[in-house]
């Protein structure tokens, strides 16, 4: 994930005390590229965990057809 030069933000507290705040704030500073980006890492471990091969990892689509009688 790349953040944005300059830029620190740190919480520090029991985990049981926090709420989201400090977590909306910080994804919120971030632009749409550094988003996706960590949305899809987190995509690519989880599969890879799952066994499934990541070299083929796409998006799933579905096509359909429609005509006219």
């Amino acid at each position: 994930m790349e953040v944005k030069p300059g830029f620190i933000i740190e919480q520090v507290g029991k985990i049981e005390e926090m709420d989201r705040d400090f977590d909306l704030e910080f994804w919120q500073r971030q632009d749409s590229t550094a988003r996706f980006s960590a949305v899809w890492e987190l995509l690519v471990y989880y599969h890879s965990r799952k066994g499934i091969n990541v070299d083929e990892f796409r998006l799933q689509r579905s096509v359909e057809e429609v005509q006219r009688q």
